[in-house]
């Protein structure tokens, strides 16, 4: 069983013709439980950023605009999955397992990625790559 998990956010979008990354975020959860809740509360966090309430006193009136038809709601998209205890389950089988997971979703200028592994399946991939046997 993995016990700890590494969670990341991160944005990543075009700049002078070369794709970058901006980290929104990094975790370290000593249980799956928390790396579950992490990712969803993060999703959230994201969603309610990207489509805020247009009565939020915080917004100048005409900020937001309706986008195309053809633009992927990302919002929909991260609580859609954050929401969905089928895919939940799904990743908390996948990391349980040792496998990386990640969920990403994208509008016209920017990915939105969320990531997870098991801090234990980092580190037998390390020892791993680094056994040698010593000269006599």
């Amino acid at each position: 069983m993995h016990d700890e998990f590494l969670c990341h956010v991160t944005g990543y979008g075009t700049c002078g013709g070369r794709r970058i990354g901006v980290p929104l975020g990094t975790y370290r959860a000593p249980t799956l439980a928390l790396a579950l809740w992490w990712l969803r509360d993060r999703a959230a966090w994201i969603a309610d950023r990207l489509d805020p309430q247009p009565e939020s006193e915080h917004l100048p009136a005409g900020a937001l605009v309706p986008v195309a038809d053809t633009v992927l709601d990302v919002p929909a998209v991260l609580r859609s999955w954050s929401g969905d205890p089928d895919q939940q389950a799904l990743v908390a089988d996948e990391l349980a397992a040792g496998r990386l997971v990640r969920i990403a979703a994208s509008d016209d200028t920017t990915e939105y990625e969320l990531l997870a592994e098991s801090v234990d399946a980092l580190r037998m991939q390390r020892t791993a790559s680094t056994l040698f046997t010593p000269v006599a």
